[in-house]
């Protein structure tokens, strides 16, 4: 059990001391992931890396005393959920600033959803995944872990507990069905940011 997966369980057990002294050990890790997730932002983002780190870490060992960790890979995914979730309601707080929030419609046909791009309507493509989830909520997960997570496929079987064929099959098929879905809305004018 290393350093990490230790803390987690006395974290769980309920030691006050536990979240001090993880913070240490996942800090960079933790701001490497939102410096790559702030990366696929739109220019103009307000919110530095080092201000996402702390407030997904507060929501992840701040007040849920009772959150069950299964190891180091459970954590960083959850954090990546975490600042995700930060994402969207600062962009959808932006939304509510001016009528649409500067959003616009992207077409993806030439846009690979894993590339990092300005263009990407983050509301749209979390819209449009929890369609996805609604469905399909194995080939949801594989696509936050993937795109908003930053994991390889390998991580991505390892942390869902599949074969990494199936986590590429999963991967493929959100991939289409996103592009699909986020084309389709983008054409009937759904969505935020039409």
């Amino acid at each position: 059990m290393n350093d990490v997966t230790r803390i987690l369980c006395a974290i769980e057990d309920g030691d006050p001391q536990a979240a001090e002294r993880l913070l240490p050990l996942v800090y960079e890790e933790l701001r490497t992931l939102a410096a790559r997730r702030l990366a696929r932002e739109k220019p103009g983002q307000t919110l530095q890396a080092t201000a996402l780190v702390h407030e997904a870490y507060l929501g992840l060992v701040g007040s849920d005393r009772g959150r069950q960790w299964q190891g180091r890979t459970h954590f960083f995914t959850a954090a990546a959920e975490a600042m995700r979730l930060i994402l969207i309601n600062q962009a959808r707080a932006k939304g509510r600033l001016k009528r649409g929030g500067g959003l616009r419609r992207v077409d993806l046909d030439r846009v690979d959803i894993e590339a990092e791009t300005d263009d990407l309507d983050l509301l749209a493509l979390d819209e449009a995944l929890a369609r996805l989830a609604d469905e399909e909520p194995e080939c949801a997960r594989v696509v936050k872990l993937r795109f908003f997570a930053g994991l390889s496929q390998e991580e991505v079987a390892e942390a869902l507990g599949i074969s990494r064929r199936t986590a590429d099959r999963y991967w493929a098929y959100a991939r289409a069905w996103l592009l699909h879905a986020l084309e389709a809305d983008a054409g009937e004018g759904h969505g935020t940011g039409a």
